[in-house]
C-alpha cells in the first residue's frame, strides 16, 4: 500500500557541513545539490522536498525578502516543498554557545530570530508548508562536565528562549541529539534538558537514527550506555526500545540515516555518528525497522515529512546519482512500512 505521508526529502546541508574551500571535499552549490536530488527516481517515485541550512554559501541569513523569494522560486521549480530548517546557532556563524555568556546566549536567540524570519517568507510563499526549525546547544561536551546541573539549566534557559521567539513566529524547534553536543550528549542527558525546557509545544527532539545509535554506546557518556560491544540481536532491540520510549514523545523531526558503529568528523565539524551510505555492508541498522520505533505515533506529533541525513558524506559519493537512488529507495521502503495519510 503506497502512503500519502511522511513526505520524503533530502538534505542539503551535507553540500555544505564538514565541507572547505580548498580542500578536495568543497562546499557544494546548493543549485547542485537540487539537481542531484531532482535526479533521483525509483519506479517514477522522487524526493517530495528538501530540508535547507540557512547559511552560506547556500543562504545568507541576513538575504533581502526578495533574495530569499527567488530561493523559494529556484526550490520550487523542482516541485519540492522545503521542509526543516537548520538555525545557524554556531560560533562563526550567527549564534553562539547556548551555555556561554549572556552575550553569547544573546547570538544564539539571534539566530533562531533570523531563521524564524525566513520560514515566515517561505511559508508566505508557498514553498514551505510544513516542518521545524532545528538547533542544538552550540558547544561540546567537554567543558559542559565542569558544571553539568549549571550547565543544563543555562542551555535549558537559552533554548526556552529561543521556543519563546519561535512560537511568536508559529513555528517549533527541534534539537537534535548528538553526541558532539553539550548536554545532549546521551539519550539521558537530551531527556533531562528536554525536561528542564518544559515547552513540548514549542520544543522537540529531532531524532537522526545515525546518531542516537551512538546513544546506545554511550559514546561520549559511557555511564548511559544501553548496550556493550558484542552485544546481540535481542540485547539491542531492547535497548532500542528503551531509547525510542524515552525519546519518541518528544520527538518532531526525524533523520533516516545509517550507522557502521564509528564517529567521524570532517573540516570544522566535531565528531559525531558517522552517517554511511543506505546500502552500506557495515550498517549496524535495519533502516526500516528501527525507522518504526520513531515514527510511532508520528502524525499525532505534527510530523509531516522524514529527511535522509547524509551529512559529511564525501563529495564524491553525493556526486553519484545511484547513492540518492538507494537511499530514495530505502525511504520509500519507511514510508510504505510506517506511513500514514
Amino acid at each position: 500500500m503506497s502512503h500519502a505521508l511522511p513526505k520524503l526529502h533530502n538534505a542539503m546541508w551535507p553540500g555544505l557541513v564538514g565541507k572547505e574551500e580548498g580542500t578536495d571535499h568543497p562546499p557544494i552549490s546548493l543549485e547542485r545539490m537540487l539537481e542531484l536530488t531532482a535526479a533521483a527516481s525509483v519506479n517514477g517515485q522522487g524526493f517530495d522536498g528538501i530540508d535547507y541550512f540557512l547559511f552560506h554559501p547556500h543562504t545568507d541569513p541576513d538575504a533581502s525578502d526578495d533574495d530569499l523569494r527567488r530561493i523559494a522560486d529556484l526550490i520550487a521549480g523542482y516541485g519540492f516543498k522545503v521542509g526543516s530548517l537548520v538555525a545557524p546557532v554556531w560560533p562563526g556563524t550567527v549564534g553562539d554557545s547556548a551555555m556561554g555568556t549572556p552575550v553569547q546566549r544573546g547570538k544564539f536567540v539571534d539566530a533562531v530570530r533570523k531563521a524564524c524570519r525566513i520560514a515566515r517568507i517561505f511559508n508566505e510563499h508557498g514553498v514551505r508548508e510544513y516542518g521545524v526549525i532545528r538547533i542544538d546547544s552550540a558547544s561540546g561536551p567537554q567543558t559542559w562536565y565542569d558544571d553539568p546541573a549549571g550547565n543544563t539549566k543555562k542551555i535549558a534557559a537559552t533554548f526556552r528562549e529561543a521556543a519563546t521567539v519561535a512560537a511568536g513566529h508559529g513555528e517549533r524547534l527541534a534539537a537534535e541529539g548528538e553526541i558532539c553536543w553539550a548536554g545532549m550528549h546521551s539519550w539521558k542527558d537530551m531527556v533531562d534538558l528536554l525536561e528542564a525546557v518544559d515547552m513540548p509545544g514549542s520544543l522537540g527532539f529531532q531524532a537522526d537514527m545515525a546518531h542516537t545509535y551512538l546513544y546506545l554506546l554511550g559514546y561520549n557518556a559511557p555511564e548511559h550506555a544501553l548496550l556493550k560491544e558484542g552485544y546481540s540481536d535481542e540485547q539491542f532491540w531492547a535497548a532500542y526500545k528503551s531509547m525510542t520510549d524515552a525519546l519518541r514523545p518528544w520527538t518532531i523531526d526525524f533523520h533516516i540515516a545509517q550507522n557502521d558503529g564509528q564517529v567521524h568528523g570532517t573540516g570544522s565539524h566535531d565528531k559525531t555518528g558517522k552517517h554511511c551510505p543506505a546500502d552500506d555492508p557495515n550498517g549496524k541498522l535495519d533502516i526500516v525497522k528501527c525507522a518504526g520505533y520513531w515514527l510511532d505515533g508520528a502524525a499525532e506529533r505534527g510530523i509531516r515529512h522524514i529527511c535522509w541525513d547524509g551529512c559529511m558524506f564525501p563529495n564524491q559519493m553525493l556526486e553519484t546519482p545511484s547513492t540518492w537512488n538507494t537511499i530514495l529507495a530505502a525511504m520509500i521502503k519507511v514510508r510504505d512500512a510506517h506511513g500514514w495519510e
